[in-house]
């Protein structure tokens, strides 16, 4: 029987087992445990896979980091389209009062009009820039790649999670099961004895000692249906219905043991994790902006066109509207700036470094991932095969016990402890269960393997 204290400490490692992770859509993998099988809705239940990809679906945040992606994707194009020249039109009308009239020879000679009219059409282009237009849309397509792979890590901690509260899910039911059991076990055991006692072969201690007993095992039901009812509450929340605290999930816990190669791992964890990817685009935004800051210093030559018609040229015929035509080219040419671009360089080098830095920091973190993740598969496999065999030999210890009471040379205690730890036995064979599956999923997330399509 377990002690309230003894609950919370398995509590414990179902709330704090870490992640799961598992591509649980991916059909063609053969140590996918048999209750991650991703087969969607089923019925009225949700399956590991239809959990996630609910989850996923519900979820606001998604949608957000979506059209953020979007908008650095819109950045890109507006950066893209300074290769490209600019064409205006442009009409105006201007009232002048008084104008400047002179009389000569005979005539009243008006040297602008009265109503003034311009209509033109101006061409703009950028033709040299010494690499700044380059170097701007270069650094625009990094931040769209960074908003991207944001998108990306989103998900999976989203699935992680929704994976996380599904196993959790599945580990409490579990442990209902094997409460049940004794519970079950118990009261059959009583309903024994006191036909015993109703027989006079028997007392009544033991009957009120049984029943100690399975007042005791309700209650550790109790609390573990608690723990139940809030990991479906959980699970609500990730699918955004509060209003719906009984989340129906399918599955049960399984054990499937695979082999792995450390070394493999981290070989598919530096390739695959999420965040070194985002630690690169980080890397790349930094060198890229720094190549920005050195360019902006530098030279551009501009060239124009405009053509359309006014009035106001020649004398007498002030009014009449006539075509022009005008052409321009400019050099822009930096000079001094109070050193405010050398500045911006020293600023943009020490990002770059930081950035280098973290990147080396996300690699040593998920190696570590890799290594933690492996090692508690390790430890979990020898836990549960010592769990079996504690299961074998608290049945065995049962029956021995059942047999000796039954013949009148055992006490009621020994069947009665004989009970608890083939209780605890079985608790800690389905925690070995859980953690182990745990820990492939731990593993898979820390390689950068996705469980959504």
């Amino acid at each position: 029987m377990f002690s309230r204290y003894q609950l919370a400490g398995f509590a414990g490692l179902t709330l704090a087992g870490g992640l799961l992770t598992r591509p649980a859509l991916a059909q063609n993998l053969p140590s996918v445990p048999a209750a991650a099988q991703p087969i969607g809705l089923v019925s009225d239940s949700l399956t590991l896979g239809g959990t996630v990809q609910a989850v996923l679906d519900a979820n606001p945040g998604i949608t957000n980091l979506t059209e953020l992606a979007n908008a650095a994707s819109s950045r890109l194009t507006q950066t893209q389209a300074g290769f490209l020249p600019l064409v205006t039109g442009t009409v105006t009308y201007t009232r002048l009062d008084p104008v400047v009239k002179l009389p000569f020879n005979g005539e009243l000679l008006q040297f602008a009009p009265n109503n003034n009219f311009d209509a033109h059409l101006t061409a703009q282009y950028e033709l040299l820039d010494f690499g700044k237009r380059d170097a701007t849309t270069n650094l625009s397509r990094s931040q769209v790649q960074t908003a991207q792979d944001n998108i990306v890590v989103a998900r999976r901690d989203l699935a992680f999670s929704a994976a996380q509260v599904y196993y959790n899910i599945l580990f409490m039911r579990e442990s209902i099961r094997v409460q049940d059991q004794q519970i079950a076990s118990l009261v059959a055991h009583r309903d024994e004895m006191q036909k015993r006692v109703d027989a006079g072969v028997s007392t009544k201690f033991d009957v009120t000692t049984t029943d100690v007993r399975i007042t005791q095992a309700q209650n550790t039901k109790l609390d573990l249906q608690n723990q139940l009812r809030n990991q479906q509450v959980q699970l609500a929340r990730l699918l955004h219905k509060p209003q719906q605290a009984d989340v129906p999930v399918k599955g049960r816990l399984s054990y499937d043991p695979q082999a792995v190669s450390l070394d493999a791992e981290l070989a598919k964890a530096a390739e695959n994790r999420p965040e070194v990817k985002l630690a690169k685009d980080a890397e790349t935004t930094a060198e890229l902006q720094a190549k920005l800051i050195e360019k902006s210093n530098l030279p551009s030559l501009g060239v124009g066109a405009q053509v359309g018609g006014k009035n106001g040229y020649i004398l007498p015929n002030i009014n009449t509207i006539r075509f022009n035509t005008v052409g321009v080219a400019q050099l822009s040419l930096p000079i001094y700036d109070g050193n405010k671009n050398k500045k911006q360089r020293v600023e943009a080098a020490a990002n770059y470094r930081a950035t280098q830095a973290r990147t080396q920091d996300t690699q040593e973190q998920i190696r570590a991932d890799v290594r933690q993740a492996v090692n508690n598969m390790e430890f979990s496999r020898a836990r549960y095969d010592n769990a079996v065999q504690q299961v074998a030999q608290a049945t065995d210890a049962l029956n021995r016990a059942r047999g000796r009471y039954q013949y009148g040379v055992g006490q009621n205690l020994d069947v009665l402890d004989a009970e608890t730890q083939l209780a605890q036995a079985r608790l800690a064979r389905a925690q070995a269960m859980y953690n182990y599956t745990l820990g492939q999923y731990q593993l898979r997330r820390a390689t950068g393997e996705q469980i959504w399509q």
